[in-house]
């Protein structure tokens, strides 16, 4: 069995032609670390090798599917005297949006082994699925939902567009407009009514649901599974999905790093990123252009007086 850091991976032991792929960080919402993307890729290709396994299910422990990046490492403490450039948040100018493309794909590729592997995969999603985490679930095939559950991308109000563009695959241009443009998130029960989860249950119902799903769905040959799979996926491929990730995963850099991107970061550097984000989240209106390049100045000046009050070791 695979060991990782931020999943667990094994067949069900009372239902071995299901897989149970688990994002692991439950201290932490099950947020997404620096390998997390590449062990989901790896864990999804040993369930795919197991001709055993006829379904995926991906689920979160702990109290939430998966609440996104761990922006805290991405974006609070992380400036020009922190621990140096991520390509993700480069402090170098002019910045380079190909090394933030490329590491961003990487990711978003990695998301991707759920959608291209043969076998069928299942999100679970209790507590939340947000940001990162809503790539996750919806680049599964289902999506099942507690009731209570919430779905959504917040950072698209500041500092963020989702790589894997499949809101608009999922629910069509007009509600995914809707998310896109206020950052909102929507419980279970109106994900069911909207269509993107396949349904939503009382959170104390959501594992039998599931997995009476699931058996239902395994006990249908492999091959029949790989094929109705492929079928429907190319029509996702004619429709320009890879074009569209494409185009996001370029503009996700660039959210991250223009004015309102860095004045975001700055903040968190700055008041804390639980500051920046009740800022995003609150509905005031997001620094723009000249406003924001003003208060990056005025940040980066408070943090450079609060480095400089900090006493030197010189033992």
């Amino acid at each position: 069995m695979p060991v990782f850091d931020t999943v667990l991976i094994d067949k069900d032991p009372r239902h071995p032609r299901i897989a149970r792929l688990v994002l692991n960080r439950p201290e932490k919402l099950n947020a997404i670390g620096e390998t997390t993307p590449s062990e989901i890729r790896r864990a999804v290709e040993w369930a795919e090798a197991d001709d055993e396994v006829h379904v995926i299910v991906v689920e979160g422990a702990g109290r939430a599917f998966c609440a996104g990046y761990d922006l805290g490492d991405y974006a609070e403490g992380q400036g020009r005297e922190g621990k140096g450039d991520h390509p993700c948040r480069q402090e170098k100018t002019p910045w380079d949006p190909m090394l933030d493309y490329a590491a961003m794909k990487r990711n978003t590729e990695d998301f991707m082994a759920l959608w291209r592997c043969n076998k069928p995969t299942i999100a679970k999603v209790h507590g939340y699925a947000v940001a990162g985490g809503s790539d996750i679930a919806l680049c599964c095939d289902l999506l099942t939902m507690a009731d209570d559950a919430r779905i959504g991308y917040m950072p698209t109000r500041v500092w963020g567009c989702p790589t894997t563009a499949m809101w608009t695959y999922r629910l069509g241009a007009m509600r995914a407009k809707q998310l896109m443009f206020t950052g909102d998130t929507i419980p279970g029960t109106q994900a069911a009514e909207w269509g993107l989860a396949n349904f939503s249950v009382p959170a104390g119902q959501l594992d039998d649901a599931t997995l009476k799903l699931a058996q239902r769905i395994a006990g249908v040959p492999r091959s029949h599974l790989m094929m109705h799979k492929l079928v429907v996926n190319q029509v996702w491929h004619s429709m320009g999905l890879e074009q569209s990730q494409m185009f996001a995963t370029v503009f996700d850099g660039i959210t991250r790093h223009n004015p309102e991107g860095m004045w975001f970061r700055r903040q968190a550097e700055a008041e804390g990123f639980k500051s920046a984000v009740a800022w995003r989240d609150s509905g005031r209106n997001i620094p723009e252009g000249d406003e924001a390049r003003a208060l990056v100045a005025e940040l980066e000046a408070k943090l450079a007086a609060a480095r400089a009050a900090v006493p030197v070791n010189r033992s």
